[in-house]
């Protein structure tokens, strides 16, 4: 409906000029009485309605409800606050430390492991390139098709003929172990290894494709190297004697695997022992004096800030702090010596048909140990590149084990060896003196047991020069175990005195898995027999059988106690301790575990029947040496089917002993015939080569 031109003028007169549209409602109803022109039912229809819903509105809605939508937007805010708490104070390192893991990575910078070399600075070992392949997941395509593209041709380069590894993994080994690894941010980012000891034709092209896989990286550590030979000077058989002539020939060492040992790489449980010192490519000493050493070998690492791309690629270093090399080891072993000790073990054993020994070289004033060479050995670099389960399952299988160190871990009866012992206790505790004797008629009888000497009918009127000299079992049965009225130190005083020599516990040398030994006791007996302590027993005992049993480094070391008339020397390897600049870091000094322990003159007493075993006794053959040299064998039965082992060992010079020497051949049967031989050879060879170097 539209107002006619003088409606409009009216309507604007009378409402003083302002629109009925924009009039409040008391002025509306104020002029519906007042002007007749108004109409009624046009306002109606054209206010009353909106006016009607204005206040139907009003009176319908609940304002009180207002207040229940401000508690929800504030719970709400509440959670986004305390959310985004979490994400940034809680969880904020984590997400820090994932965003810059995309773009900013912290590499280590392997150190030099620290070479070993013997006494004379000829090294033997040395750090070799080591390729290794590994895959870091959190770098991997995250499509699953192209990913296990990329593995499948990883295994495909990375395994084959000329591998060399033992623990190849497959394709869906590599699958799994990457899947266990998707929802952990840090292992994400650990490298999963793939192979090492990767040849060199092969890593280059790693290399190469590499650079377009995500997630591969192919980097260059160290692996060690063992130098198991050495020249050596020996005649030459197509020369006469008379023209002196030598030739100088390759000689394998292969018995310093036993005392090096090797690296290999590092486990899970040493990992988790050793904690954040060490990472899964690395590489850690397993035996050996490469164990034992390994804080002073291993150095300290280096670590370097890089930049990566998309693929994990480095581009650009941030920052560094260079390695610590590790320190090297200057050890107390004579490399010549070892050699021809293994020579001169190996020609002897295949002349008697024996297959296991020990030599053991010391020197008896500071517990250095000289030689130390166990056969048979093995070559620990198969181990050190990564030894194959074929070459593993052949070294296991052979009946000799080669992997056992016979010198600190095999455990043996000392036989008559152990008769130094028993005469010295029996002298310090005054069962008897210089000049005690007992005679031998060829053994002793207990009711039905019959005790023999090795020699039948006896050897007459011995004192303890004489029976040290000769090995008269008769004399040690009675300061042992006693005989009618004489009464002998008996089991416990024997064990107390063991002990004191070191026996029944671990040297302490600086090598792994050495063997203790056993010192056998009445209440053990009753323990593990269910039998009482026997006579028997304790004659068997003062003579080094039975129950008793030492390993060759112990009787080694407690046949110095003798050579350098009363200390016990704890015996070593590692002489000397430089940095990789050769400064000296620390030298080892002599550690003595007992003294005092034995009079001098008892000493003394010892020593003179050793001496008089060499001139006289068991070990004559030794006396056409040019050195004056004391010594003593042992036979020692071990079982009632098989030859029992054969010991030898003493010292020379006689008045001012240098080396020590202690031999073992299992099952070689007699000892002078056997071992003695064998002592003479090492003897010459070790005071020829003195004496020629004195005179150069």
């Amino acid at each position: 409906m539209f107002f006619s031109n003088k409606n409009k003028k009216q309507s604007k007169k009378k409402s003083g000029g302002k629109s009925p549209f924009v009039t409040k409602l008391g002025e509306i109803k104020h002029n519906k009485l007042e002007d007749p022109a108004y109409k009624a039912e046009w306002t109606e229809n054209s206010f009353l309605s909106n006016i009607g819903e204005r206040e139907v509105v009003g009176k319908t809605f609940d304002y009180s409800r207002l207040r229940l939508i401000a508690a929800g937007l504030f719970l709400l805010l509440m959670v986004l606050v305390l959310r985004v708490g979490w994400l940034q104070v809680a969880r904020g390192e984590y997400y820090n430390r994932m965003a810059e893991g995309n773009r900013i990575r912290i590499k280590e910078i392997e150190p030099k492991r620290g070479v070993i070399y013997d006494r004379d600075y000829n090294p033997l070992v040395r750090n070799v390139a080591n390729f290794i392949l590994y895959l870091i997941p959190a770098d991997l395509p995250s499509n699953k098709e192209e990913r296990n593209q990329i593995i499948e041709k990883v295994v495909k380069l990375s395994y084959g003929e000329d591998s060399i590894g033992q623990n190849e993994l497959s394709v869906s080994e590599i699958k799994e172990k990457i899947s266990q690894r998707e929802n952990k941010w840090f292992q994400s980012y650990s490298p999963l290894f793939i192979a090492d000891n990767i040849p060199y034709k092969k890593a280059i092209t790693l290399y190469l494709k590499s650079q377009d896989w995500g997630g591969v990286v192919l980097t260059n550590k160290t692996r060690r190297q063992y130098l198991l030979s050495t020249d050596m000077k020996t005649v030459d058989d197509t020369t006469t004697e008379e023209r002196g002539e030598d030739k100088v020939k390759e000689v394998t060492v292969k018995s310093l695997s036993h005392i090096l040992g090797y690296t290999g790489k590092i486990s899970q449980s040493e990992l988790a022992k050793h904690g954040e010192e060490y990472s899964l490519l690395d590489y850690t000493g397993k035996l050996g004096i490469e164990h034992f050493w390994e804080e002073e070998l291993k150095g300290e690492k280096g670590r370097k800030k890089v930049e990566v791309d998309a693929l994990g690629k480095e581009k650009r270093e941030i920052s560094r702090i260079e390695p610590r090399d590790g320190n090297n080891l200057i050890l107390s072993l004579d490399l010549g010596l070892q050699a021809k000790i293994e020579t001169i073990l190996k020609e002897h054993l295949n002349s008697l048909h024996a297959t296991g020994a020990v030599a053991i070289v010391t020197n008896p004033n500071t517990g250095e140990i000289l030689s130390l060479v166990s056969i048979p050995s093995y070559d620990n670099n198969k181990f050190a590149r990564g030894i194959t389960n074929k070459e593993y399952e052949q070294l296991t299988s052979e009946a000799n084990d080669p992997l056992f160190n016979r010198a600190i871990s095999g455990e043996y009866p000392p036989g008559s060896t152990f008769k130094l012992i028993v005469g010295a206790a029996a002298l310090e505790e005054g069962i008897i003196t210089e000049k005690t004797s007992f005679k031998s008629t060829g053994g002793i009888r207990v009711n039905k047991w019959f005790f023999p000497d090795w020699k039948a009918g006896g050897h007459g009127i011995t004192d303890i020069r004489k029976a040290i000299s000769q090995s008269v079992n008769t004399f040690f049965y009675y300061v042992g175990g006693g005989y009618n009225e004489f009464n002998g130190l008996g089991v416990d005083k024997i064990t107390d005195y063991a002990k004191k020599f070191g026996l029944g516990e671990k040297t302490g040398i600086d090598l792994a898995s050495e063997a203790d030994g056993f010192l056998p006791r009445r209440k053990w007996k009753k323990e593990k027999y269910g039998e009482p302590w026997y006579i028997g027993d304790t004659y068997h005992l003062a003579i080094g059988q039975g129950f008793l049993l030492v390993t060759p480094l112990q009787l080694a070391d407690y046949t110095s106690v003798f050579a350098n008339s009363g200390i016990l020397y704890r015996p070593h390897l590692v002489k000397k301790i430089q940095d990789s600049s050769g400064e000296t870091v620390r030298e080892i000094r002599p550690d003595v575990m007992n003294q005092n322990f034995i009079d001098d003159y008892n000493i003394r007493l010892i020593r003179q029947g050793m001496k008089q075993a060499v001139t006289s006794g068991s070990c004559v053959r030794l006396s056409s040496l040019d050195v004056r040299v004391a010594g003593k064998t042992g036979t020692a039965q071990w079982s009632s089917k098989k030859e029992p082992h054969a010991w030898f060992t003493g010292f020379a010079p006689y008045d001012d002993s240098e080396i020590t020497l202690t031999i073992l051949v299992e099952q070689g049967g007699g000892s002078a015939e056997v071992v003695v031989p064998i002592a003479k050879d090492i003897f010459k060879y070790y005071f020829d080569k003195k004496a020629k170097i004195l005179v150069e």
